[in-house]
């Protein structure tokens, strides 16, 4: 693995950390009504889909061995350019039932990668 897809793996998997950092121990009620923790979930699932959209965009096969890829990335894109429409039920699934098994993928594929020479 080439160290630009280590490095977008890295910050895919820091964005994901955060995610579930943010959320440990917050209720569905709390998500809806905190702005501020919406706000920081959502700027970490842009930072997560933009990392893996590089990370497609210079490595495919790497990026195609993350499941689900195209969700995460259209999660992004609806954060960053259809904000309005952005559906908190929505989010609230994926960083709850998802996050943990996304951050276990993106640490094993960051494991497997070669150290830099």
């Amino acid at each position: 693995m080439r160290l630009e897809s280590a490095k977008l793996l890295w910050d895919a998997g820091q964005a994901a950390h955060a995610v579930r950092t943010f959320t440990d121990g917050v209720t569905k009620e709390q998500f809806f009504t905190d702005l501020l923790l919406r706000s920081a979930v959502e700027r970490q699932l842009e930072i997560l889909g933009e990392s893996l959209v590089r990370l497609r965009r210079d490595d495919f096969g790497a990026a195609g061995r993350i499941p689900e890829l195209h969700k995460i990335i259209g999660m992004r894109n609806v954060i960053a350019h259809e904000y309005g429409d952005i559906d908190y039920e929505t989010v609230w699934v994926a960083v709850t039932r998802y996050i943990g098994p996304l951050i276990s993928d993106l640490d094993r594929l960051l494991a497997e990668a070669d150290p830099p020479n």
